[in-house]
């Protein structure tokens, strides 16, 4: 989306929490990624794979998300942790294309081998080199970003909007997926045995949806209970008035998104999608020849496999 655009939604773009319907902002494709074989070795090119939101190349920088915050730093102690030292990134599977000129050296496991006298600047022994390069000469400058108000460590009372994302999913779902989350709730909150924590939860949903809230208390043989008087919201730091931070109820204009559903996403089809079909002895002919049809239809590539091939650790083998 555009920067201009960031305060026009009715909810907190940096809320990790929240998403941003496709009706709003249509998805765009930026770049195709083609996975064109498997690995040669799976340990050196995959288990060693060492992800990392902090590696970043000139033209990006990072937005205020408080979970992107929290990511920048975990990273690094999780990849320490996980390959054994600070220079996990030259290992050939993370090592980048272009080389890195730094003034980095030494270290545990340390892959390059560093000539010269001097990895610090300003120097005088080395004609001031190594020496930090600027934007002009291609190196990492930050996005000068301008703020016009007070910066404060805490989260905006937008974030405090609980219930009006839940409340579009459910207006999203179809009558089947609906019962689905009905009876998926049941069979959580059945294996409650507190009932105080029963009664909340049951509130909650009353905030999303009165029918979701009723179908749940029904299989729980419960009623809904009132939420007069319950502070909903109940994650406020100590230092913060509970007043202030009360959770916002669901906005009344929450409408609904197609892409949230499984039965009624757009149709993009399923070109190139290879289909196996197990059939029997005893199949009906005209149901097989039916999903055969369909599935020709979809453009999938359909594989009819005879009875004497068994699944066996999901994988398709010949008795």
């Amino acid at each position: 989306m555009e920067e201009e655009d960031e305060h026009k939604f009715d909810f907190d773009l940096l809320d990790s929490t929240k998403l941003i319907p496709e009706e709003l902002v249509p998805v765009q494709r930026i770049g195709k990624m083609t996975l064109n074989r498997n690995p040669d070795n799976y340990f050196a090119e995959t288990e060693q794979v060492a992800f990392h939101l902090g590696h970043l190349v000139p033209g990006l920088d990072f937005t205020n998300d408080p979970l992107l915050q929290g990511r920048l730093f975990s990273y690094t102690d999780t990849q320490l942790k996980r390959l054994g030292g600070p220079n996990f990134h030259e290992i050939p599977i993370n090592r980048p294309i272009a080389p890195v000129h730094n003034g980095q050296r030494d270290g545990h496991m340390r892959q390059t081998i560093n000539v010269g006298r001097t990895s610090y600047g300003p120097n005088a022994i080395n004609g001031d080199s190594p020496a930090q390069a600027g934007q002009k000469e291609g190196g990492f400058t930050s996005y000068p970003e301008r703020v016009d108000a007070y910066k404060v460590r805490a989260r905006s009372k937008s974030f405090m909007d609980h219930y009006s994302q839940a409340k579009l999913f459910w207006n999203s779902q179809s009558d089947t997926e609906k019962t689905h989350l009905i009876k998926a709730l049941r069979f959580e909150l059945g294996k409650v045995v507190v009932d105080d924590i029963r009664n909340r939860m049951l509130i909650h949903l009353a905030q999303v949806d009165a029918t979701l809230a009723k179908g749940v208390a029904e299989g729980l043989g419960l009623e809904v209970p009132s939420s007069k008087g319950v502070q909903l919201n109940k994650s406020v730091p100590a230092d913060i008035n509970p007043a202030d931070y009360q959770s916002v109820p669901a906005k009344a204009t929450v409408g609904s998104s197609a892409a949230l559903s499984m039965a009624n996403p757009p149709k993009v089809g399923i070109k190139t999608r290879q289909v196996a079909i197990l059939a029997a002895d005893g199949v009906d002919d005209s149901a097989l020849n039916a999903m055969k049809k369909a599935l020709s239809a979809e453009k999938a590539i359909i594989a009819l496999i005879a009875p004497d091939w068994v699944c066996s650790k999901h994988r398709l083998v010949k008795r």
